[in-house]
């Protein structure tokens, strides 16, 4: 009989262990599906959050872009204000080419200008003429020629553009064995004259969609 109450004994404690750790189980399931739950709706949050950020950001960003927009509208209307203005002035040269000349030509040519002249006036013996803006660059031999029209007409191309050259050769010695590239100037050029330009390898400085001076045709002419 003793050792059948041992053996029951043991047996009690086995069941006891067991009931427990049947319980400590349930329990560990229990907070791990409790803390499964906290982390869903964390989760939930954090997706919540992170949503109404991204929708604030699209929203910054249409607010940018909008400004963007109205800054790029006013900067043409006033682009398009000034030039007319400098046009009726006669100032064009001045207030418009001149301070873009430097920035357009090394930035297309590689050039670095190491000298640019406005409203230039040359005697040479009993031969005088008049120029725009002449840019040199010594580095690269080449002399630009930019003379500002406040309309580009066709003999302005095929004609005129080309005697300025020859008289410049003959003005400027100096220069002799520098590559002249002719450029005209204005605020906007016509489809029809700036075609005709490309055709003659003359550049076409104007603004471009009334932003910025740029040489519209230079990708053209080869």
């Amino acid at each position: 009989m003793p050792a059948v109450e041992e053996r029951l004994d043991k047996a009690e404690n086995r069941l006891d262990k067991i009931e427990q750790m049947i319980m400590e189980l349930v329990y560990i399931q229990h907070k791990t599906e409790m803390e499964l739950q906290e982390l869903k709706k964390e989760m939930k949050e954090f997706k919540d959050e992170m949503k109404e950020f991204k929708d604030e950001m699209k929203e910054f960003k249409d607010e940018m872009k909008n400004f963007k927009d109205e800054m790029k509208a006013e900067v043409k209307r006033m682009n398009k204000q000034w030039g007319e203005l400098a046009n009726k002035m006669g100032t064009i040269v001045e207030d418009i080419v001149y301070p873009a000349t430097r920035p357009v030509l090394e930035k297309y040519f590689k050039c670095e200008i190491n000298q640019l002249m406005a409203n230039i006036k040359k005697k040479l013996n009993d031969y005088k003429d008049e120029f725009d803006i002449i840019a040199v660059s010594d580095k690269c031999k080449k002399v630009f020629l930019v003379e500002v029209k406040s309309t580009i007409r066709e003999n302005h191309i095929t004609q005129w553009i080309f005697q300025k050259i020859d008289s410049l050769k003959q003005l400027f010695p100096e220069y002799k064995d520098y590559k002249i590239v002719p450029i005209l100037a204005t605020l906007r050029a016509e489809e029809d004259k700036l075609n005709l330009a490309t055709k003659h390898k003359v550049y076409i400085m104007a603004y471009r969609e009334w932003e910025y001076m740029d040489l519209i045709n230079f990708n053209n002419i080869v």
